[in-house]
């Protein structure tokens, strides 16, 4: 069981925002289906939610049961002082900001749910889990608990395009640009393609984690099919291993087609195989041995072997872990 609780408010009296509810519409339909219209997350969302007890309210439901996953996303206004820091609801005050996530973060040390994740594009964001937040000599993440903020703690965030700059990111990430060659999105893959993409003179993304296993987000349809990954120890009997292949691999190499062959012609199966280990050069995995080309490498009768990455989904696949 998967449960997202997606937040957006723009309409603060003194400080309207503009793209927050757009970030909440986006990211909710993003996280309700799978790249293959799958059923994902069971989503609700709110935008402007006008009181501070109404979104604690949210958020406490939202880490409530045992869920496998439980997921809050929230985009607005943060503030900080030398307190902690807040997000910020519309009945904002003098020294009563909003719901403050030291608040946030108990609630979801304390849930029973198995995945908490929180992901905030707000200002100053990046306090969420550190020393100050919590007013104790260390910071305490419960075990199971990923906060994935837009912004460091003395940083802005900044909207564009109808979008914050962060969740604009976030909708590509998840969209797959931070999926794995199998096209399972994690929490770390998406910081790791915000961080990228995030120069060093805009506000940087903060990555927080307690978990001894990431959890995908979403699932888009991979580049390679799964099955044909698979077929990565038959190809390699071990991981240092290299696959000899000749002209007979190449499917072009044959009478049918009208240009200078040579012998061993286009074998069907060999050329079933060459067109696996085609693809699985496309995704990394795969090196020609020699040559630049894997039809060079057939046509001259090299060889070729598993990459880095290749080696270690070869025993991935060796071990039934995909």
């Amino acid at each position: 069981m998967r449960k997202a609780l997606i937040i957006g408010i723009d309409n603060y009296k003194t400080c309207p925002l503009e793209g927050c509810c757009n970030d909440a519409d986006s990211i909710e339909q993003i996280l309700r289906c799978n790249g293959d219209e799958s059923p994902n997350f069971s989503t609700k969302i709110f935008k402007n939610v006008q009181t501070k007890a109404a979104l604690k309210k949210l958020i406490e439901d939202c880490f409530s049961g045992d869920a496998d996953v439980a997921l809050f996303y929230y985009s607005g206004h943060g503030h900080i002082d030398n307190v902690g820091g807040y997000l910020v609801t519309p009945d904002f005050g003098d020294h009563d900001f909003g719901v403050s996530l030291q608040d946030v973060l108990t609630i979801a040390n304390n849930s029973r749910c198995k995945d908490k994740i929180i992901i905030l594009d707000s200002c100053y964001s990046g306090i969420f889990g550190s020393i100050s937040t919590l007013g104790q000599s260390t910071a305490v993440i419960n075990e199971g608990v990923t906060i994935l903020t837009a912004s460091r703690s003395t940083e802005t965030s900044i909207e564009i395009n109808g979008h914050g700059l962060f969740t604009s990111l976030l909708l590509e990430a998840l969209n797959g640009g931070a999926a794995d060659i199998t096209g399972h999105i994690t929490p770390g893959g998406i910081y790791a393609y915000i961080d990228k993409a995030l120069g060093p003179w805009e506000q940087r993304p903060v990555f927080k984690t307690n978990v001894t296993r990431f959890t995908p987000l979403r699932k888009v349809i991979p580049q390679v099919d799964i099955s044909i990954i698979r077929k990565i120890c038959t190809y390699f009997p071990n991981e240092n291993s290299q696959l000899p292949i000749d002209p007979s691999f190449e499917p072009t190499n044959s009478l049918d087609v009208q240009h200078n062959i040579i012998p061993p012609y286009a074998d069907p199966h060999n050329t079933k195989i060459f067109s696996d280990l085609q693809k699985l050069e496309g995704i990394g995995l795969v090196v020609p041995i020699g040559e630049d080309h894997m039809y060079f490498a057939a046509m001259h009768s090299k060889s070729c072997a598993l990459t880095s990455i290749g080696k270690q989904y070869w025993r991935l696949v060796n071990d039934k872990l995909i």
